[in-house]
């Protein structure tokens, strides 16, 4: 491979990485909503994966049955997350053209 060739990869490789940290900067912005229980508990989270907003409905929490409200948070929860590192996926998607660049899922934390 020429000095060319590789300084020519290099450029593309750090474009590409400054593409990636926009896309990780403007998902931080971009939010999921996810519910539980036919909507009794809602979450919202970011690209960034974290948790910005839980609301419960006050006709699900029932002293008698706390489990189930646990139930119903943890569902939304993991759902919510779901959709956030899907929504990161396919944006980084848009950039990659499809491609399965390793350790993705690392440059998220």
């Amino acid at each position: 491979m020429s000095k060319k060739m590789l300084g020519d990869l290099m450029k593309q490789a750090q474009k590409m990485q400054q593409e990636m940290g926009k896309i990780q900067e403007e998902s931080k912005k971009k939010t999921v909503e996810a519910s539980s229980g036919g909507g009794m508990v809602v979450v919202v989270a970011n690209g960034a994966l974290e948790i910005i907003s839980i609301k419960i409905e006050k006709d699900v929490v029932n002293p008698e049955d706390i489990e189930m409200l646990q139930d119903l948070v943890a569902a939304a929860v993991n759902e919510a997350l779901r959709m956030a590192q899907q929504m990161v996926g396919d944006d980084m998607s848009k950039l990659t053209g499809g491609m399965n660049i390793p350790d993705m899922g690392g440059m998220l934390g």
